[in-house]
């Protein structure tokens, strides 16, 4: 898709939208060349490089006009990116990609130039990469959170409420005692919900190489909670390749060690929030018709400690 100035939206984006959004979400992506044009007039900016896409965003590589390399990346307006920009603007760059500047209305984010080319899963010794990660992830869980942000014992009440549902929907036993167990653990944990800024999906892909420090991370969806919560995604990091090992357990538990020491938490709480996050995944999996618990959850369940 493309409009007189050029602007081409990436084919794997409109398709994205095509497939998964409704007719609200088709016309954002089909105003997207006009947006793109209009902010780069508005914020003096010339392209400079290909456009790239994800999943359910758009970013295109520009200059200010005083050389400064940066991204504009655009995003359709919803609850997370106004997150996002709320979580970047209180980090403020402090190991993460700075925000150089946005617009509230369509929530377009201008960025510090990172390089999209080199993630932390570059990098072949895990524990290297993992103590990184690990670092970089305590940077931003010391940050105070900003008000605005979803609250974890909202997001951990509203999961409890959706399984009675989703254990009817799981026709084998074990994986009904397995939802039901991690079910449990969030009940213990819910009225302890936690106060630092997390993440919500900090993973070696969502880190990249920078010129600013050696590592930056990106695509924060802020949320506050408990620094627990913020475990799975690093635990999960590199499934394949993790896989392949032939010992995936091993490595998880590793890796939970690992973090858990530098971020100086407890154990048991780590665990059990890790849980949840386990919980809310195959909730997830169910609302979009699947019918057991996916074996990498069931995994990572296994690997972590029992008290």
């Amino acid at each position: 898709m493309s409009s007189p100035q050029g602007i081409e939206v990436p084919d794997a984006l409109v398709a994205s939208y095509a497939r998964n959004g409704d007719e609200e979400e088709r016309a954002w992506v089909a105003r997207l060349p006009a947006l793109v044009a209009e902010l780069l007039d508005r914020w003096k900016l010339e392209r400079d490089g290909g456009i790239r896409s994800g999943e359910a965003s758009l970013v295109v590589p520009v200059r200010r006009t005083d050389g400064t390399r940066a991204a504009l990346k655009l995003q359709m307006p919803r609850e997370e990116t106004t997150a996002a920009l709320i979580g970047l603007r209180a980090w403020n760059g402090d190991g993460i990609v700075r925000l150089l500047d946005h617009d509230l209305e369509s929530s377009a984010m201008l960025l510090e130039r990172l390089d999209g080319s080199r993630t932390l899963a570059s990098v072949e010794d895990d524990d290297v990469a993992m103590t990184t990660l690990a670092g970089l992830m305590t940077r931003l869980h010391s940050v105070p959170a900003p008000e605005g942000l979803r609250d974890l014992g909202d997001l951990a009440r509203d999961m409890l409420a959706s399984v009675p549902d989703a254990l009817a929907a799981l026709p084998a036993p074990e994986d009904r005692r397995r939802l039901h167990g991690w079910a449990s653990a969030v009940t213990e944990l819910v009225e302890e919900p936690g106060d630092r800024m997390l993440h919500w999906d900090l993973h070696y892909d969502n880190v990249l190489a920078a010129e600013r420090e050696p590592w930056l991370v990106i695509d924060p969806e802020p949320l506050i909670g408990d620094p627990g919560f913020d475990l799975w995604p690093a635990l999960d990091t590199g499934w394949e390749r993790l896989h392949s090992t032939g010992n995936a357990s091993r490595v998880v538990r590793r890796r939970f060690d690992l973090l858990t020491e530098a971020l100086g938490l407890d154990r048991r709480r780590a665990a059990g929030w890790t849980l949840a996050r386990l919980l809310q995944n195959t909730l997830w999996d169910i609302e979009d018709g699947r019918t057991d618990i996916d074996p990498s959850q069931t995994i990572v369940a296994e690997a972590l400690p029992r008290n």
